[in-house]
């Protein structure tokens, strides 16, 4: 008798965009970019995830979710491997990301700046640049103000408009 057949990697890759972010939940966790490889090894199914960061609050509900979400299609045998190294960074961020995170209110991270809100490269390094624009995502408007480093979680910070004068959250770059 032969075995069963493994779903293909590109299903597997499927499902798992099933799963929102539990902190950013208009976001999927491949959106965000902390699903690494998907992988068999053997009969094992061997799921690698970056976590935004070592402390991060949500890396134990997001792998409990993987797992709920790979056994409700099917899958028994499974590992969640957890790899810090390369760290996740807002650059593997998916352009759809961006655009589920500005429609839902909160600006995604500004290319080109570090993880300390700085613009990062060498022109800004040469001109001591360090005022960061971040556009409203509700009215597209330039004219915004940091109103705190730490916003509604540990990976956001809290600005203004100063045109439509509404609060959001601006994801960090990290």
């Amino acid at each position: 008798m032969d075995a069963p057949a493994h779903p293909d990697l590109a299903t597997v890759w499927s499902w798992l965009a099933e799963v929102p972010d539990p902190e950013i939940p208009v976001i999927s966790v491949t959106d965000l970019g902390i699903v690494r490889d998907v992988a068999w090894d053997g009969d094992t199914l061997v799921v690698t995830v970056t976590p935004t960061y070592s402390g991060c609050p949500a890396t134990s509900l997001i792998n409990l979710e993987l797992e709920r979400v790979l056994r409700d299609h099917g899958v028994t045998r499974m590992r969640i491997d957890r790899r810090l190294s390369p760290a996740w960074t807002t650059d593997w961020l998916s352009d759809a990301a961006r655009a589920k995170l500005r429609s839902f209110g909160i600006a995604p991270p500004v290319d080109g700046t570090a993880a300390d809100g700085r613009l990062a490269g060498r022109i800004a390094r040469l001109s001591g640049a360090s005022n960061l624009t971040v556009a409203c995502p509700r009215c597209g408007s330039a004219l915004t103000e940091k109103i705190s480093q730490f916003g509604s979680t540990p990976c956001k910070a809290s600005y203004r408009c100063k045109d439509c004068l509404e609060p959001f959250d601006y994801f960090k770059c990290i």
